[in-house]
């Protein structure tokens, strides 16, 4: 009754052929939002959209445009939901380029970064510097999709892939969860 995804991302692609980066732009604005993008895994969209289409050079870079715009409008957005009703805590610091690297490693950390930045009152220049961050990210992204498609759609299906590198995330991450719980708890 319920057509494979497969399909559906097909059927999208024919539908909206004349529009194509505009649905790329949509699908990445949407999971770039804080909160929606746990609902909406739109990279993943993205990416076999990118797949199916078998993009030449000059589609490259239109992609990369269409998911960085998306991608700094949905920073514009999560940076001005913060500022305007996250906690007002009045601090006006330094940009972190370490942070903000870190932070851009998935597009819904950097959702909840840019709310933080927001709700910090920082300096709303780290919409440009994500912005300008993503470019090559989004252009070595899809690049190597579109160069490695075949391997990357037997990898995106591969169960045993996906758990080693979701466990290897989780464990780097807990480590480093638990080193910094451990040097706060340490210092006076």
């Amino acid at each position: 009754v319920i057509p494979s995804g497969l399909d559906l991302l097909q059927s999208l692609q024919t539908n909206f052929d004349d529009y194509f980066y505009l649905l790329i732009l949509f699908i990445i604005l949407l999971e770039s939002i804080v909160y929606v993008g746990f609902y909406f895994p739109g990279q993943f969209f993205a990416v076999v959209l990118v797949v199916l289409s078998k993009p030449e050079p000059q589609d490259i870079l239109f992609l990369t445009l269409a998911m960085v715009v998306a991608a700094t409008l949905g920073s514009c957005i999560n940076y001005f939901l913060g500022r305007n009703f996250g906690d007002d805590k009045q601090h006006q610091s330094n940009l972190s380029v370490k942070s903000l690297l870190v932070a851009m490693i998935h597009i819904n950390s950097l959702a909840f970064f840019m709310f933080s930045q927001g709700a910090n009152h920082k300096s709303a220049k780290v919409v440009l510097w994500a912005g300008l961050l993503n470019l090559p990210y989004y252009l070595l992204l899809i690049w190597g999709t579109s160069v490695l498609s075949e391997q990357v759609m037997q990898m995106a299906e591969n169960t045993w892939f996906l758990v080693i590198a979701v466990s290897i995330w989780l464990s780097v991450a807990l480590f480093l969860d638990f080193k910094k719980f451990k040097t706060t708890s340490e210092s006076p």
